[in-house]
Formats: C-alpha cells, structure tokens, sequence
C-alpha cells in the first residue's frame, strides 16, 4: 500500500523502537522513508509511574524506513479532545527481528 494518500495529512508512526510520533506527513518513498513536519513525540507512561504522560515538540523530523512498524491517519477531532499527559499504558514493546 502506497503512503501517498497521507502527503499533507497528519499521521501517527509507531517505530520499531516503541516510539510514537505524530506530525504531518511532508513525503515519503518506496522505502518507508517519512519526513514528518509539526512532529510530536508522545510519551506515554505506564499506571504505575508517578511521572505524567508527556509530549515532546520535535518540528521537523525525519524517520528510516526500516524504523517504521506502522502508519496511521490520525482522526484530529478525536486527536485534540483527549489530554495526553492524562493518558496512562503499557510500554510496547519494540520489535524483534529473527534471523
């Protein structure tokens, strides 16, 4: 599946190394390779932490393509709504690559 639908939208990106980013997709290529603009990093903590959920402004921020898990249309309604820094849940996990 082609990202070119998404050039000018705002996605989420979840990184091989369990990060998440969200931004707008400024372009991409056939080999994943993103270049996000306005980029967040949403760092999300679990229920046991007493330090809150947090954002990171990044702005203009470029990811490999053999680091990215997964793309996504974010729903920006629904996106500005909900106050990150209350969100609370499990690390995911990074991924594992077998030989």
């Amino acid at each position: 599946m082609s990202l070119e639908g998404y050039i000018n939208k705002k996605v989420v990106v979840l990184t091989c190394d369990s990060r998440t980013l969200v931004g707008m997709l400024l372009s991409c290529d056939q080999m994943t390779n993103l270049v996000l603009g306005q980029t967040t990093e949403r760092i999300i903590r679990p229920h046991d932490d007493e330090e809150p959920s947090s954002e990171v402004q990044h702005g203009l921020y470029i990811v490999r393509g053999d680091n990215v898990t997964v793309v996504g249309l974010v729903d920006e309604e629904l996106d500005e709504s909900i106050n990150w820094n209350e969100v609370r849940g499990a690390v995911i996990g990074g991924v594992k690559h077998s030989s």
